[in-house]
């Protein structure tokens, strides 16, 4: 009972830890790029050795810019994907039953192992995400790395 106990109070420190890491979502960066303000930007990651590929969606000019960042090497410490996954498809991630929250998106250096997991294996488990697994639904893939980023989907 007592490692139960334990096991659950880690559960609710990393839940919490990662609420703190989440940049606020208020915050605007002063220099934003004239075409992340034209409205959603897609980015594609991938998570080695693995070869799936996900893609997601991001409104907010800011991020935007860091993803580009990413991309173009503006950006070297927070460049692994997080955010809260939602467990529905999305026309733009073909393949997957589930897409991160745009407004949850972030980039992180280090995270919590709690919410670490490869694409397949969040798919194959997303019955489970949200409790034990994923805490809040918080996903932080280690091993992202942000490949390109995607035109908008048409029709």
């Amino acid at each position: 009972m007592r490692r139960t106990i334990t096991t659950r109070i880690g559960i609710l420190a990393a839940v919490a830890m990662l609420a703190l890491a989440q940049p606020a979502a208020a915050k605007q960066a002063d220099d934003v790029s004239p075409r992340a303000a034209d409205g959603d930007a897609y980015f594609e990651f991938d998570y080695p050795p693995a070869p799936d590929k996900f893609i997601f969606k991001l409104s907010d000019p800011a991020k935007i810019k860091q993803a580009r960042d990413i991309l173009s090497g503006a950006e070297r410490d927070r460049t692994h994907v997080m955010g809260r996954i939602v467990k529905r498809p999305a026309p733009y991630n073909p393949g997957w039953d589930f897409t991160l929250d745009p407004a949850s998106t972030s980039f992180f250096e280090v995270a919590i192992e709690v919410c670490d997991a490869s694409i397949r294996y969040v798919e194959d488990h997303l019955d489970e995400a949200g409790g034990a697994f994923l805490p809040g639904g918080h996903w932080c893939p280690w091993g992202s790395r942000l490949l390109r980023e995607v035109h908008a989907p048409t029709g």
